[in-house]
């Protein structure tokens, strides 16, 4: 096999890769091999049909598309390794000729890392945050848990009110005529939720159980169903109940049964630092952030497009796969959104050049800081793997394998690199 290599503009390269006779006759092989079984030719009992007259009866090309892609992934693997590129994006392959006897010639234009001319990094002015804990935060944090504990009590003494749900039957009409979709039996709705048409909610405020409320809406000039964009309607409610949700008493009876304190005010201690721990976690990141912002700005990096289309593919595919965690896959979902996978590109891709800009960045500033991840780094991190894992170290270890622990390492470094920015940055 040979390699050549062309540089092109905007840190793209093309290799040109010539994959040799023997091994395109040795793929080819393998593919009638594999193959031989689907062929009937008369005088022949089935899968014993010899290769040279599938190929006469069939052309001699039968088995080269089969045959190039069993050799392209490891003809290509081999062909990076070679040319020594530090590649950051999927090939653009192009086979430009397939013969037995000369084998195959194929091109693979890359993406190749940008070089970067880092701008200042040190002593970047961010915005100063504010990290102190009020009492009205700490009671609103409260509040929360006060709200989940809650109990539903029907009620019968008064009118539906914000935030209770009330059971309705309703039925809607346009200019008279009830449409399709509007009509519904001992729906469930929460006031105040906004899960209805704007304004509908709000006129069932004040209304008794067993109210008949005619309730007049606009619907939006978005809305769903073209036929109802913007037009008037009328709808017929029932109120068949109402539901509230009855809220416990904050006392240190409450803190003892949602936390492991015995009194209210170790509870709302306790509320407070955790506060405080995550505005101090959160203001950090701000600073990282805005002065990331600040250093790409005042550096220089010619992003190529391609890399930019690897790295939004690499977020849609995780993107995928937490959907389907939650029990969703990426199809259901753009048939949801009325989004295509190019269209979710797309979006993605600002995010990703903000992505490869921000990692370019850090890993210039781990070059010119001379940054190391030394052993003891590297044994504390996988120490905290292994008791989120609940797992072994050495278990941990040997599942990651050498690779993903240099990727690791690397990771690690970028982490210093962003608290060094952080820590030599200045709050306006």
């Amino acid at each position: 096999m040979s390699v050549k290599v062309e540089n092109m503009e905007k840190n793209l390269a093309k290799l040109t890769v010539e994959v040799s006779a023997a091994d395109l006759e040795k793929a080819i092989q393998k593919a009638y091999q594999k193959n031989k079984g689907q062929f009937n030719i008369p005088g022949f009992r089935k899968g014993k049909v010899p290769r040279a007259m599938v190929e006469k009866m069939y052309g001699a090309a039968i088995f080269y598309e089969e045959a190039v892609n069993s050799l392209l992934p490891e003809a290509y693997a081999a062909a990076v390794e070679e040319s020594g590129l530090d590649i950051v994006s999927r090939p653009e392959i192009d086979v430009t000729s397939v013969e037995a006897g000369k084998g195959v010639v194929f091109t693979a234009v890359v993406a190749v890392k940008p070089a970067v001319t880092l701008g200042q990094y040190k002593g970047v002015e961010v915005a100063k945050a504010e990290i102190e804990v009020t009492e009205e935060e700490v009671m609103a944090e409260i509040a929360k848990e006060q709200e989940k504990n809650a109990t539903t009590v029907t009620v019968e003494d008064r009118a539906a009110a914000l935030k209770d749900t009330v059971t309705i039957d309703f039925e809607g009409f346009v200019d008279g005529e009830a449409f399709e979709g509007g009509k519904g039996t001992d729906y469930p709705l929460t006031l105040g939720s906004g899960s209805f048409i704007p304004g509908f909610e709000e006129q069932l405020v004040g209304a008794n159980t067993g109210d008949e409320v005619e309730v007049n809406v606009t619907f939006p000039e978005e809305y769903h169903a073209d036929e109802l964009q913007g037009k008037a309607a009328m709808f017929k409610v029932t109120v068949k109940e109402i539901k509230a949700q009855e809220l416990p008493e904050i006392d240190d009876e409450f803190a003892s049964e949602v936390s492991e304190f015995d009194t209210l005010d170790e509870y709302k201690d306790s509320v407070k630092k955790n506060l405080e721990t995550k505005k101090a976690n959160d203001a950090k990141a701000k600073k990282e952030d805005e002065a990331l912002k600040k250093i790409i700005e005042a550096s220089e990096m010619d992003i190529p497009e391609l890399m930019v289309e690897t790295q939004a593919e690499n977020m849609l595919e995780e993107y995928a796969q937490n959907l389907q965690m939650q029990g969703l896959s990426i199809e259901m979902y753009m048939q949801y959104t009325g989004m295509n996978q190019q269209q979710m590109l797309e979006q993605m891709k600002p995010q990703a050049l903000d992505r490869i800009q921000a990692r370019l960045v850090l890993e210039a500033i781990v070059a010119a800081e001379a940054i190391e991840v030394s052993e003891e780094d590297v044994e504390k991190e996988l120490a905290n793997m292994a008791d989120a894992y609940k797992m072994e170290v050495a278990k941990i270890k040997e599942i990651m394998g050498e690779a993903n622990l240099a990727q690791m390492k690397k990771d690690l470094a970028i982490q210093k690199a962003a608290e060094l920015i952080v820590a030599e940055s200045v709050e306006a």
